[in-house]
């Protein structure tokens, strides 16, 4: 009897710890890594290290110098070494470990691997970065921080340098205009892409550029930001009257280029090859962004005079998308699908939008529209979002390099606080003063006294 009672004294709070990892694994996975599974991955990582890294076949022979000298002093076989391995940097999300690799090894190799490591060291998932010529680094992340989205508090922002969602790797997706000036961001209903818009306006809302909209969704995506929006359009009618007053505000900026340069005033512009960021601080001109939101509105027509106004919006978008950048002049592009089928102009534009950005999409041929041409691989892993993760999406540029990333959640009301706050930042930009939204001015009630005056009595 007594044996009984202790093993269940014993047993008791075995399962109760169990039970509480389990919990806490499920629910706080950052606190779970930190005090259970960092320990545990560290432990197998120095444990079975050498073994790990000959069982994928990243082990080569010692040098002749190191053979001879194992021979003499142990007398043991001599067998293959594994890449000198660096110090374990512990983070709050998973393990950093630098890797120097052997003569004819190349980071390939050790990517090639990385399902295997995860495996082997128990962790959620192994990225592999080239440091430099012979040096790889190895990010080992601990847990699916995708899920519960917490935001880095070191995220490399600045200005024009937006830190939009979070990558797979547990780093910040900054969304760099000065690198990536154009992009285009495709998602279907209720996918998140609002949610995405919502944070690059937050972002450059405290920054000094002009913010522009056009919403032909009767402006309900960018109207609760019209305290910071320079100009605004909510129909493609007032988008037909705005775009020619950006093109000519763009015509404007490379003249004072071909001034402050010297050049004749009959200088092509694609012929310039500086930009604004040449020019002396107090002639520079305020950047730009367009946001056009749910772009398919500019391509449908009805009419025969409807689709000589889309064809001109249309090769306007093309004017500024491909001439833009110098001028300081970024577009943020939005929709459902965008393709071919759109009409004449549309694959030309997406040619020029360099960065891509792909939420959940309702079929194959969208997700294709968005990364097919810059990273076919990526198409598969936008199509297999699912409606559960809103702000999950797929990020690649034209460089052929992509990356699963989700955007944190943000209220309107929040956003819109944020705006009213950087109000006073709006640019002055002469063209654009007929298209500034009218802000009704909120008339805000006295507050009630907390203790109220009695009465006068006799």
């Amino acid at each position: 009897m007594s044996d009984w009672m202790t093993l269940l004294e014993v047993a008791g709070p075995l399962a109760a710890l169990g039970g509480g990892a389990a919990y806490t694994r499920a629910h706080h996975p950052g606190v779970y890594w930190s005090t259970v599974g960092l320990p545990l991955s560290t432990a197998r990582l120095l444990g079975s290290y050498g073994s790990v890294m000959e069982a994928c076949g990243l082990t080569v022979q010692p040098s002749r110098l190191r053979a001879l000298a194992v021979r003499a002093t142990t007398r043991r076989e001599v067998r293959p070494v594994p890449p000198r391995r660096g110090i374990l940097r512990p983070t709050s999300t998973g393990l950093r470990l630098r890797l120097r690799l052997a003569p004819g090894q190349e980071p390939a190799d050790v990517a090639a691997s990385a399902e295997r490591l995860r495996h082997a060291w128990g962790v959620h998932a192994v990225y592999v970065r080239d440091v430099k010529p012979g040096v790889v680094e190895l990010w080992l992340v601990g847990f699916d921080v995708l899920r519960t989205v917490r935001m880095p508090r070191r995220s490399n922002s600045g200005f024009l340098r937006v830190p939009v969602a979070l990558r797979e790797d547990a780093t910040a997706f900054v969304r760099d205009y000065r690198a990536v000036p154009h992009q285009l961001t495709l998602g279907a209903t209720l996918s998140g892409k609002s949610m995405h818009i919502r944070h690059l306006v937050v972002g450059l809302a405290p920054q000094p550029v002009a913010l522009v909209g056009i919403d032909c969704k009767r402006g309900v995506e960018l109207a609760p930001f019209a305290s910071r929006l320079s100009a605004l359009a909510t129909d493609p009618e007032q988008a037909a009257e705005l775009l020619p007053v950006l093109v000519k505000e763009m015509e404007d900026r490379y003249d004072l280029i071909k001034a402050r340069q010297g050049m004749a005033p009959d200088t092509p512009d694609e012929e310039i090859t500086s930009d604004i960021w040449g020019l002396p601080d107090h002639e520079r001109p305020v950047p730009l962004i367009l946001f056009v939101d749910e772009v398919a509105e500019l391509f449908l027509v009805a009419t025969k005079k409807d689709e000589e106004r889309r064809d001109e919006m249309v090769t306007q978008l093309i004017r500024l998308a491909q001439l833009g950048r110098a001028a300081g002049i970024y577009l943020e592009v939005c929709g459902q699908r965008f393709g071919a089928e759109l009409g004449k102009g549309a694959t030309m534009l997406r040619a020029q939008l360099t960065g891509r950005v792909c939420h959940r999409v309702n079929d194959e041929a969208s997700a294709k529209m968005a990364l097919g041409d810059i990273a076919p691989e990526a198409v598969d892993a936008a199509c297999s979002i699912a409606p559960e993760r809103p702000g999950l999406a797929v990020a690649g540029d034209t460089s052929g390099g992509w990356s699963r990333i989700r955007t944190p959640y943000l209220s309107l009301a929040d956003a819109a606080q944020v705006c009213q706050e950087s109000a006073h930042l709006v640019p002055d930009v002469p063209g654009l003063k007929r298209f500034r939204p009218d802000v009704p001015v909120r008339l805000v009630e006295p507050a009630t006294p907390l203790i109220r005056p009695h009465p006068a009595t006799d």
